[in-house]
């Protein structure tokens, strides 16, 4: 499912080919932002606080080629999907875009229908990443909220310790250990050791595992 209000970036610096894909983005209900040059794609993108959608970003461009914008983009740590339009002459330009990272290219003449799936694929994918990166940012806040207590007991709980072991490690009681595991545990909306160690990983916090 792609975001309503997700943009198509179209990147051409010839008027005609901007203009029919427009319309072509335009008939299928997807909204559309079309730029004549990389710099414009740049204002366009500075002007916006968090830019989603996706980019459709032809090779041969003037002052910029395609594979310089792209460039900048990554230098810029855009992260919206970007999809190449390509002559045939410019396919290994484009396979090298995408071992940088773009999700697809399409070649000139190219079938209007075929470009439209690719770039509702590609607005799929942003919305995804979009999904990804909240639930990031999520976890992190949880994280974040333990106490350094909860987070001394949490990581030698993922760390594979039975609640004993930890007390005997933090030199408190048994009792104490349970309350802090408890309340870790609740805080970061988890039930099991295996995912409590999985997310401390994910944010590199690490115990020392016990000795099998």
């Amino acid at each position: 499912m792609s975001d309503p209000q997700a943009t198509v970036h179209l990147v051409d610096d010839e008027a005609a080919v901007r203009d029919a894909l427009a319309f072509l983005m335009r008939s299928h209900g997807l909204r559309v932002e079309a730029h004549a040059s990389g710099p414009e794609l740049f204002d366009a993108l500075d002007a916006t606080i968090e830019p989603h959608g996706c980019i459709v970003l032809d090779v041969r461009m003037e002052p910029l080629s395609g594979l310089q914008v792209h460039d900048e983009l990554i230098a810029r740590g855009v992260p919206m999907p970007v999809i190449f339009l390509s002559g045939h002459g410019d396919i290994p330009m484009a396979v090298d875009a995408m071992q940088k990272g773009a999700v697809d290219f399409v070649e000139k003449p190219f079938n209007d229908q075929a470009l439209v799936n690719k770039v509702q694929r590609a607005l799929a994918m942003d919305v995804h990443r979009q999904r990804e990166a909240r639930a990031h940012a999520d976890a992190a806040g949880r994280v974040a909220s333990l106490t350094d207590r909860e987070r001394e007991v949490a990581l030698l709980v993922a760390a594979g310790k039975l609640n004993k072991q930890v007390a005997d490690e933090l030199g408190i009681a048994i009792r104490t250990v349970e309350v802090h595991r408890a309340r870790a545990f609740t805080k970061l909306g988890l039930r099991s050791a295996a995912e409590l160690a999985t997310l401390l990983e994910r944010f590199e916090l690490k115990g020392e595992k016990e000795d099998q």
